[in-house]
């Protein structure tokens, strides 16, 4: 591995790891603000959380699945609504596919979208066989003081940033460095990413600088960035590099072409791959016409793009349990459609 492929993967990394906290940090602020009313109507809504986590997983992009993935972690959406926005989303390939294919696209969106809803409602009616909570979920925390838990207490914004602690210098410094990284083009990729990132940091930044030390120091820094900051950080990097090893010494597309039977059982399995990459080849030899479409539903099914990474560093038997049922679910719909279609 030379420095330019380790560098990329740092940077892959680190923009995974800042949105997943950026998006924690929010729901965290988000539910001080409210006491909690909202995520309690959403969770006492199971079947609503399947349909909300269908339409943030169907978004193109990892965005949508990033932040299933930060309520399921705050025991917000149950594991049915986790393994509905992993079936929904097929991660940046979206975007290739409806630049190359649009209209095999939006069919595929709708298909993959039904058949995630209808996957969700099922783990839902059998729960009990299914993980409920992620086993290294933290709740959020609820103070009956409200003035300690005011978000943003007027007359005394001066008075705190005059006297603030080291939690928000270091974090106030971290959100400055980052924005400017990103105003300047270093991190992002696409011009779309980095508008959401520069948006995303722009409102931590303005939380940040606005609420008490209590909250920095109890809700963000020790809730948040103590208990999740390393290790979604280590898990990611490690993945990238496992997968950057698989692929240079695996030529998967060379192996799909000379397996056509097993086509479909392979589709399934290099969707385990918590990478866009691999999938762009399904894409690829569908537009070629060297494999059916429900090859490319199933392929669609099972892979996540980089939204299932976040999942692996928080809770890796969510993980497998979501992927298994993926597996599953990718083949029974890419069996069904060679068989009938």
């Amino acid at each position: 591995m030379n420095i330019a492929a380790i560098y990329q993967i740092f940077i892959k990394t680190i923009m995974i790891t800042s949105f997943v906290l950026m998006m924690m940090l929010l729901i965290d602020y988000l539910n001080v603000q409210s006491k909690g009313v909202w995520n309690n109507k959403l969770q006492q809504k199971p079947y609503l959380q399947i349909i909300f986590a269908a339409f943030l997983g169907v978004i193109p992009g990892c965005l949508g699945t990033f932040t299933v993935v930060s309520l399921f972690t705050h025991r917000i959406v149950s594991f049915a609504a986790l393994v509905t926005a992993m079936i929904a989303t097929f991660g940046d390939e979206a975007f290739v596919m409806f630049a190359m294919i649009p209209e095999k696209a939006l069919l595929l969106s709708l298909i993959v979208f039904i058949v995630a809803i209808g996957t969700g409602f099922l783990i839902q009616i059998f729960s009990k066989y299914f993980p409920q909570k992620n086993e290294n979920a933290f709740g959020f925390e609820y103070h009956d003081d409200n003035q300690r838990c005011h978000c943003f207490p007027k007359g005394k914004l001066l008075e705190q940033l005059k006297t603030m602690g080291w939690e928000r210098i270091l974090l106030i410094s971290g959100l400055l460095l980052f924005t400017f990284f990103l105003l300047i083009g270093k991190l992002g990729g696409q011009d779309w990413k980095r508008i959401t990132f520069l948006i995303g940091s722009l409102l931590v930044l303005f939380i940040v600088s606005t609420v008490p030390e209590h909250f920095i120091k109890e809700h963000l820094w020790g809730h948040v960035i103590k208990k999740h900051l390393l290790r979604i950080f280590l898990w990611t990097f490690g993945a990238f590099v496992f997968i950057y090893f698989l692929e240079a010494y695996i030529d998967i597309e060379q192996w799909i072409s000379n397996n056509l039977v097993l086509m479909l059982l392979i589709a399934v399995l290099v969707g385990i791959i918590p990478e866009s990459g691999p999938h762009l080849l399904f894409l690829t030899l569908f537009v070629s016409g060297s494999i059916p479409f429900s090859i490319l539903i199933a392929s669609s099914i099972v892979q996540d793009g980089h939204g299932a990474l976040p999942l692996l560093a928080e809770s890796q038997k969510s993980f497998i349990y979501m992927k298994l049922i993926n597996i599953v679910v990718g083949f029974a719909v890419g069996f069904i459609g060679i068989t009938f279609f």
